[in-house]
């Protein structure tokens, strides 16, 4: 887990709080209800389930999960660092054999930190 994200979500005590973007505000249109991982819950997504395995070598780290049961984490990426996207990857879209970014992975938040607008 980034400094900068660990530090985003101490400050502002994230951790297990839930989030509700409309999808007019969702970049991706989708809209989204997502939870705050702890550090434990994301170092798992990322090392024993999909997609978590398949986008880490990218440098997409777990941040987040869905509250409505699509099963679609969400992630920052280290390489955008601090202030970067907020990212919903589509499980159904990463497997073993690898993913298709265009399809797999889509912006929600132009910057993470948005997400303090939209705490439930």
């Amino acid at each position: 887990m980034p400094p900068y994200w660990k530090s985003f979500i101490e400050k502002h005590s994230l951790v297990g709080r839930e989030f509700s973007i409309p999808d007019d505000r969702d970049a991706s249109g989708v809209g989204a209800v997502l939870e705050i991982l702890d550090e434990q819950s994301s170092e798992s997504e990322e090392t024993d389930v999909y997609p978590g395995i398949a986008v880490r070598k990218d440098g997409f780290v777990p941040v987040g999960s869905c509250c409505l049961g699509s099963g679609d984490p969400y992630f920052i990426c280290e390489r955008d660092g601090e202030g970067g996207p907020l990212y919903r990857i589509y499980h159904d879209q990463v497997s073993e054999a690898g993913y298709e970014a265009s399809r797999a992975i889509a912006i929600v938040l132009n910057d993470y930190r948005d997400l303090l607008r939209f705490a439930d």
